[in-house]
């Protein structure tokens, strides 16, 4: 019984080890990406204006790194408030843990290399080497042509420089203060498909865009549910209730399917106009949304229409989408 006893302990204090071991690893070792490369960004007004629409309205940088005036439909950003950070993404949304979007104004990023920030953009390590949280879509990023990112770099780059030094520290809950550090990925990037291959250019910037992180649903551990890509449904918390992100998958009953492409860019570019309402608040004039509709509606009609065609490409799926629950109606998403 004692030499069981002596093997089982033996066996205990192996796995322990192991455990201890690996999750030191994690800790300690990772992430491992690789040192930020080497670039300069030679910045000319042409890539800075590049780059300023690819960070407002296609990759919409700006959306989540200034101030947003939530008393106006798609909460527009505050003038002067561009890339200043401080949004907070909470437990209370559903992330796990409390991170906060990080200062890109060259008033914070002026000790930063080029390089160190491409890789926080592609791969997603800082400067620190720290593992940022995905809720800035590095993977997508990382999939772009480095000629997309370097213009973003000349843009931020080209930023009125704010000094916001109150931003808090990221927290992550366990287990993901540990699978964190397994996240970044190093990448080569991609090259952006030719505007005349419509399909192809619209996955490009379908990708750039994060479309499907949003409309795309996910189970309680954030994981997407398989089969489900672009069908809508995702929960975000708001102040007046739940909204909804739309199904826009090509099925004709509750996705875009009956959409036509002149409907789907006139969609996005009604919100150009001034004092733009969302539909939505005409049922419920408390309705806002986090979709940045504003900023997405700087996209030219050649970039919406690829996004269209691509769209219309992918798997059809039903799911009807309730887009919004008030605060307090029991009534369930679908």
């Amino acid at each position: 019984m004692k030499k069981v006893i002596r093997i089982l302990a033996l066996i205990v204090g192996v796995l322990v080890l192991l455990v201890v071991g690996g999750l030191s690893y994690v800790k300690l070792a990772l992430p491992n990406v690789g040192p930020p490369p080497e670039l300069t960004v030679q910045a000319d007004s042409a890539q800075i204006a590049r780059g300023k629409y690819l960070a407002t309205n296609v990759a919409v940088c700006i959306d989540c790194h200034s101030e947003r005036d939530w008393k106006i439909s798609s909460g527009p950003v505050v003038a002067g408030t561009e890339g200043k950070g401080g949004e907070a993404f909470t437990r209370e949304m559903g992330f796990p843990g409390l991170y906060f979007a990080r200062n890109i104004t060259p008033a914070h990023l002026k000790d930063w290399t080029d390089g160190e920030i491409y890789r926080a953009i592609t791969a997603g390590v800082s400067k620190d080497g720290r593992a940022l949280f995905p809720v800035m879509p590095y993977g997508n990023f990382g999939q772009a042509d480095p000629e997309d990112i370097k213009a973003i770099i000349a843009y931020v780059r080209s930023l009125k420089p704010i000094e916001n030094n109150a931003i808090p520290a990221p927290e992550s809950d366990f287990p993901m203060n540990f699978i964190i550090n397994t996240i970044p990925a190093r990448t080569e990037g991609s090259k952006r498909p030719a505007p005349t291959d419509s399909v192809a250019y619209g996955k490009y910037l379908v990708t750039l865009a994060s479309c499907g992180e949003c409309h795309t649903p996910v189970d309680d551990k954030g994981q997407k549910l398989p089969g489900m890509d672009f069908a809508g449904g995702r929960s975000f918390p708001m102040p007046a209730g739940t909204v909804r992100a739309a199904n826009l998958t090509p099925d004709p009953e509750s996705g875009i399917g009956g959409w036509t492409k002149p409907a789907f860019i006139a969609r996005f570019q009604a919100a150009a106009q001034p004092n733009f309402k969302h539909p939505l608040s005409l049922e419920h004039p408390e309705f806002n949304t986090i979709m940045p509709w504003i900023m997405y509606s700087g996209m030219n009609e050649q970039d919406l229409g690829a996004i269209y065609t691509y769209l219309k490409t992918v798997a059809p799926v039903k799911n009807a989408v309730v887009k919004f629950t008030p605060k307090g109606n029991e009534v369930a998403a679908r």
